[in-house]
Order: structure tokens, then sequence, then C-alpha cells
């Protein structure tokens, strides 16, 4: 049994949208999405930022902003203790495990820390010690096993906020 070449070819028709829809569409939070935000906006797609729902960090103070920053950067850096001493290593030793790579990840999440410092408004002269403890670590963690462990023991990541937070203590 063979099809013609026209069925193969064409497409079946396009379910027709619109005046068959059933009802209003909701979003997550039930309220009604207007019909022209659906399609595709003149400008490429946005959103809308508006509500404070929809943006987690847009409403924050500087202390929590800092606050945020320091549990970051004891995550990476202080959060486990290798069992039976008393060394604390972090995620950042864990992802600098893997060559090169694991780098590359290490450096660029102590680099965010980094930007939101200077977003939080901290000054050139700051900025620049901070992106001076990021590259020591970067360059000296790509050395195979002496790095790993400089990564462990350096923690360029708690330096950073210590040194943010005292600037901002004298801010105040």
């Amino acid at each position: 049994m063979t099809m013609p070449n026209e069925q193969i070819f064409s497409p079946k028709p396009a379910r027709p949208r619109g005046p068959e829809r059933r009802g209003p569409i909701i979003d997550q939070d039930g309220n009604e999405i207007r019909s022209e935000r659906l399609g595709p906006q003149p400008h490429g797609f946005q959103f809308d930022f508006g509500n404070s729902s929809a943006n987690p960090f847009g409403n924050l103070t500087r202390e929590q902003r800092l606050a945020r920053l320091d549990a970051l950067a004891k995550l990476l850096d202080i959060a486990f203790i290798l069992p039976g001493t008393n060394i604390r290593y972090g995620i950042d030793g864990i992802i600098g495990l893997i060559p090169v790579v694991g780098d590359i990840i290490a450096t660029a999440l102590s680099l965010w820390l980094v930007r939101e410092a200077r977003a939080l408004g901290a000054p050139w002269h700051v900025t620049a010690r901070m992106l001076g403890n990021v590259a020591i670590q970067g360059v000296v963690g790509t050395v195979p096993v002496a790095g790993d462990a400089f990564d462990v023991l350096f923690r360029a990541n708690i330096r950073n906020v210590r040194l943010l937070r005292r600037w901002m203590d004298k801010q105040r």
C-alpha cells in the first residue's frame, strides 16, 4: 500500500489556535496571563522581573547580600572536614581535582564573588586585591598535586569576603 507523493511531502494542516482555547492561561501564582504577552515580543522575548517573586535576589539589603556571599565563600572553601584531621576544604577543592576544567570552573566561581563585591560598591583597590587572590589561586591551582593542596589551604574566597566586610565596616 503506497501513499501518493502529495501526502508524503505536504504536512497535515495545523490545528487552528485562538478561538478554540478553553479558558484563560494562568501562571503559577494564579494570575491570568494576557494573550499579547504569550507571543514573541517586538524586541525578542522579555522577562518581567517587576514583582519580587520572579527575582529572588532583587530586593536584598547590602547586609543580606554580604551574608549570601559569606555563605557561598564558606561553601567553596571550608564546607567539609577531612575525617581524622582538622583540615577543612570546600567544593572549590573538590572541583579543582578535575584537571584544567575544574580549575577554570573554580576560578569562574571566585570571579563571580568579585563581581558581586563590585556590584555592592567595592572600590577599585579592594577589587584589585580580590582579583589578586583569585589570580594566585587560579595560577597555582593549575599545578597538578601541589596546586590542589594550595587551593585547600589558601582559601581565596574567604579572604575576599573578609576584605569586602572590612571595607563595608569602614563605610558605616
